[in-house]
């Protein structure tokens, strides 16, 4: 009987036979942390006993979800972070350098056929480059920091196939929201999901990310793509490896096949407070909004940023709606400022944030007020998310973003494209 990707992936990793529901103890390709997990990590790794990581070339650690630092409680623990990296010969990406799952990708870190783990829910966003990536706990990672291995328990997969194509003003975040509504917040629960077909093939390398970054609100383990052209040519600009492509064989065995077709999907809106309670836009259409988002490690890539730009241009956000942006890296934020996105934004009257996860996390920029509406460009949406129980948190694309910042209420893209 064929193997699944995911099958494929924990099979080479375990030196051994490895099928859906089998426990493996599987070597690592990457392993990391942000400053959310990393501290608990490193207090748990030292309370191993443990004098070195497995590997210095194959860990980093990334301060990006309280960057800069909003108070002395944080500061002490970045420094923990510094110290231990600097202990270690880890590399640790600072202030300002980005959002973790942005930096993965941008600096090489995995390549094709890879696990990783790490100490963030969104891993799985590697998978759409024909990645094994998955998020683990804070004592996990100290294992895996220690011992270059982790076990694991072989997810069953389920595959779906997107038909169509996608209508002008439609991204891969309505894509990603669809899927969501239709599987529900529960609905891939422990399972790698295989991602494919035209929809997808047509998908820059940028929104695939997207797409499988969210695939952790419907409960996934992984969200893998397999590898063609475009990913060939994303790789071979970043990492001096080998590219090996890891493909399902004939015959795997899937819990179940989906196709949908979405050649006429509309844009998508999560309404508050559940990722999966997903409506096309004319539904919240007129929603007054006092706050908009745009950035985080779903949608802060420069692909992103320049369909905000585009709806901005020569326009102004409405007086009554702060309209922030914290660009995914700062290598996003260099490029976007030669292409002259940033100015758009500053003249329209955006508000700019450094490189990081920014309002997403809500411990100390862009937190709403009690009973505010938000629009935001995120993956999540639950209460208290943006840091405040009491405001209500509306997903969509960049452009839907950007298009009801200029209103004031939410507001279909395509009047503006």
């Amino acid at each position: 009987m064929g193997k699944t990707i995911a099958e494929k992936i924990l099979s080479s990793h375990a030196g051994e036979d490895a099928r859906a529901g089998n426990i493996v103890v599987c070597d690592l390709d990457f392993a990391f942390a942000q400053d959310g997990t990393a501290p608990l990590a490193i207090k748990a790794f030292d309370k191993m006993g443990q004098k070195r990581v497995f590997d210095t070339k194959k860990i980093a650690l990334f301060i990006d979800h309280n960057a800069p630092s909003p108070s002395r409680d944080v500061s002490s623990l970045h420094r923990l972070m510094r110290d231990f990296a600097g202990k270690h010969q880890i590399r640790l990406y600072d202030v300002g350098e980005g959002i973790c799952h942005q930096l993965v990708v941008e600096e090489g870190w995995v390549s094709a056929g890879d696990l990783v783990v790490g100490a963030d829910s969104h891993t799985c966003t590697y998978g759409a480059l024909n990645v094994f990536s998955t998020g683990v706990g804070s004592t996990d990672l100290a294992a895996a920091m220690a011992s270059g291995k982790l076990w694991f328990r072989v997810p069953g997969t389920i595959k779906i196939f997107f038909k169509g194509k996608l209508l002008p003003g439609v991204y891969a975040k309505d894509l990603a929201l669809y899927l969501t509504g239709k599987l529900g917040a529960r609905g891939a629960l422990y399972k790698s999901i295989e991602l494919g077909g035209e929809v997808i093939k047509d998908l820059g390398i940028e929104a695939r990310f997207t797409l499988s970054n969210m695939i952790m609100e419907v409960g996934a383990k992984a969200g893998i793509m397999l590898g063609d052209e475009k990913t060939e040519k994303w790789l071979a600009e970043r990492s001096k490896r080998k590219i090996r492509f890891i493909e399902p064989d004939e015959g795997a065995r899937y819990d179940k096949v989906l196709e949908f077709d979405v050649s006429r999907l509309v844009p998508q809106v999560a309404r508050p407070h559940s990722v999966d309670n997903v409506v096309p836009v004319h539904e919240v259409e007129g929603t007054s909004i006092e706050e908009a988002f745009v950035g985080t490690c779903t949608n802060g890539r420069l692909e992103d940023l320049r369909v905000v730009g585009k709806i901005l241009k020569d326009k102004k956000v409405h007086p009554e709606v702060r309209f922030m942006v914290a660009p995914a890296s700062r290598r996003v934020y260099l490029d976007s400022m030669k292409e002259g996105i940033l100015e758009i934004f500053i003249e329209a009257g955006a508000v700019l944030l450094p490189p990081g996860c920014g309002c997403c996390v809500g411990t100390h920029q862009g937190v709403p007020s009690g009973g505010e509406n938000v629009i935001s460009s995120a993956n999540r949406n639950f209460k208290g998310r943006m840091g405040n129980p009491e405001a209500f948190i509306y997903l969509a694309s960049p452009a839907t973003v950007a298009a009801s910042a200029i209103r004031g209420k939410i507001t279909d893209p395509r009047r503006y494209l």
